[in-house]
């Protein structure tokens, strides 16, 4: 999402924005193959591996029983395969996976941020190592929203306030990132991969409007930065029973009018998705993965063709999930016939908070880390994506606080006790939406349901207050304006409670079936 407003550089847009690339049309052929002794080169008597996807950005084939593939290449196609189950792709040093042969051989168009150089001439066989792996079906990735440091000093505070906490994590597959991996400066894609290579998993990437080449005149070129860094901005990989799809979901400049960017797919991106779907088996758990969320008002921040062929394309497959984040806030979506869904049961969209936060701002915490909390009262975490089968859950953990805390609470810390207040007890419940199950009691009282609320967060709207009111500079940067929570919920004060102090308790439901509690005190006294 946009720190800062953005003018494209347009000129010649016009020349660009149907052909760009002059295909020199080819045949790339190779194998995919068991790199028994791990050298990434098909030696001899390594064998190929059969019915192993491989594409060439738009189309998909399957290897065939000797393990090779042929398919057509131009000028600018980075070739892929689509790790099966059951095996792993090589990472290099930087535990980036190495599933990707880029051809352009001319290189990148000139940009201010270097794209690929040029890679020359078409090797005759373009092969792919994997190694065979013990991989369950039961497994949980590792799931960061919009890192986004536009400076060292914010790459730090990533670097100390979210990967220094899951380094060395255990029993985690891989690690995915949603998107504006940096701000606007992509010279810090290096140092962000750097960044997050401490944390000791295979870790995929994909491309945010932060991550773009501004001075791209055609949405095509608009990723050669990013290619130059982590590869194909649209890729897929198997893991267990499910199938992940990773896509740019940004067109560049918007079509409408040539400024700025609007959310939507391109419909080489929409073939690929279809022609890669051809070849995976219906009941697996196909989780797709995108920055700008698919959800809109009249087109306003997606393009709604794009969205309803994406939604046909998935018809026939029962256990879906997208993930996107850009927003920093948390919020789930979920669509249903009336927004183009083909299916009964509605497709659920985790937008997911941000490790950034609300950028990096408020105050400064022990780590000397910026506060960073979200718009909508969300802390700034990130989430675990927890795949059993072709099913899953997905946690929320709050930076720096202990797995439990799912629900923060706001409200008065002492009444009067003959009087009561018209101040409520408001229940944030950061995975919550607006089914969920939030119910609360105050003291030995019974077990109350709360209102669901789409309103400001009251602790935000406090923390900034002080912000507003503070008669001498606050260290850190002020934070954002508040948005309307979409998981936020109230109850009464109850009136008349012996003077003391009472506990508060919160229990909340999510749409996964499990129950997280919260408390607080509350005091009642009589007036003096």
């Amino acid at each position: 999402m946009n720190r800062f407003s953005k003018t494209a550089r347009l000129t010649a847009f016009f020349l660009l924005t149907g052909a760009a690339v002059s295909f020199a049309q080819q045949t790339a052929t190779g194998y995919v193959f068991h790199d028994m002794n791990g050298n990434g080169k098909k030696d001899r008597k390594e064998p190929g591996i059969a019915n192993v996807s491989v594409c060439n950005g738009v189309d998909v084939v399957a290897t065939d029983a000797a393990g090779r593939y042929r398919l057509p290449v131009g000028d600018d196609n980075i070739l892929f395969v689509i790790k099966p189950s059951g095996y792993k792709v090589p990472v290099n040093e930087m535990q980036q996976p190495q599933y990707y042969y880029i051809h352009k051989p001319a290189g990148s168009p000139a940009l201010k941020y270097k794209g690929v150089a040029p890679t020359g001439k078409l090797p005759a066989s373009v092969d792919f190592p994997l190694t065979p792996y013990e991989e369950s079906s039961n497994f949980t990735a590792l799931v960061f929203g919009d890192p986004q440091p536009y400076t060292l000093d914010e790459i730090g505070y990533f670097s100390a306030g979210i990967v220094s906490e899951v380094k060395g994590i255990s029993n985690i597959a891989f690690g995915l990132s949603l998107g504006d991996l940096v701000g606007d400066n992509l010279d810090l894609h290096n140092p962000y991969i750097k960044a997050v290579k401490e944390a000791g998993l295979p870790w995929y990437n994909l491309m945010g409007n932060h991550d773009m080449n501004y001075d791209a005149v055609a949405d095509s070129l608009s990723d050669e930065s990013f290619e130059a860094s982590f590869g194909p901005a649209n890729y897929a990989y198997n893991y267990g029973n499910a199938h992940f799809i990773v896509l740019d979901d940004i067109l560049y400049p918007d079509p409408r009018d040539g400024k700025g960017y609007w959310g939507g797919f391109r419909k080489s991106q929409l073939d690929f998705i279809e022609n890669d779907l051809k070849l995976v088996p219906k009941d697996k758990l196909i989780v797709l993965a995108f920055h700008i969320p698919l959800l809109h008002h009249e087109e306003n921040a997606f393009r709604n063709a794009d969205r309803q062929r994406l939604f046909d394309i998935l018809k026939d497959y029962p256990n879906t999930l997208s993930l996107s984040a850009h927003t920093h806030l948390q919020r789930q979506n979920f669509y249903g016939k009336e927004d183009g869904w083909r299916q009964e049961k509605p497709h659920h969209e985790y937008n997911a908070g941000t490790t950034s936060g609300d950028w990096y701002s408020g105050g400064i915490t022990g780590k000397g880390v910026p506060d960073g909390t979200m718009r909508d009262g969300t802390p700034r975490g990130y989430a675990f994506l927890n795949i059993r089968n072709n099913q899953y859950t997905i946690d929320y953990k709050v930076a720096g606080a202990p797995k439990e805390y799912q629900i923060k609470l706001f409200h008065p810390k002492v009444v009067n006790q003959q009087r009561g207040t018209a101040a409520g007890i408001f229940a944030n419940f950061f995975m919550g939406d607006k089914s969920s199950k939030v119910e609360y009691k105050v003291g030995n009282g019974n077990w109350k349901k709360m209102t669901y609320l789409e309103e400001a967060d009251p602790a935000y709207q406090l923390e900034l207050f002080k912000w507003d009111t503070a008669e001498e500079l606050m260290p850190g940067r002020r934070p954002s304006n508040p948005e309307n929570c979409t998981h936020l919920w109230r109850g009464a004060v109850p009136k008349g409670l012996p003077a003391g102090e009472h506990t508060i308790e919160v229990r909340a439901t999510d749409m996964f079936g499990r129950t997280f509690t919260q408390t607080g005190k509350i005091r009642y006294e009589l007036p003096k």
